[in-house]
């Protein structure tokens, strides 16, 4: 599966960049295509393209702030947790979004 995610935290450093990492190593452990966009204090990056949503099976946002451009995952199979979440529970995660996609 092919799944895009946001990691954003309060203060946009580490939390942001400690799941963004946890997202794409877990996520590739467990045999999944990952992108993350991380929205921190140095802005968007790595950001999500139009290609991303179009080929996406579903969405991860981890975060404990609001979330730029929301709206393009409209209508997208989207699990929203904390930003601690993927680096605490990661497989719960992914359990999570996996049984999702699976139910359709």
């Amino acid at each position: 599966m092919y799944f895009v995610c946001i990691a954003a935290c309060p203060t946009g450093v580490a939390h942001t960049y400690m799941a963004a990492e946890s997202l794409e190593v877990l996520g590739k452990k467990r045999g999944h295509e990952i992108k993350v966009e991380t929205q921190g204090s140095l802005g968007a990056e790595n950001v999500i393209t139009e290609e991303d949503l179009a080929r996406a099976d579903g969405v991860i946002l981890a975060a404990d702030v609001a979330i730029n451009n929301k709206e393009r995952f409209d209508g997208m199979i989207t699990l929203e947790c904390s930003v601690s979440d993927p680096i605490k529970h990661g497989d719960a995660v992914f359990e999570a979004i996996e049984q999702e996609v699976a139910n359709g």
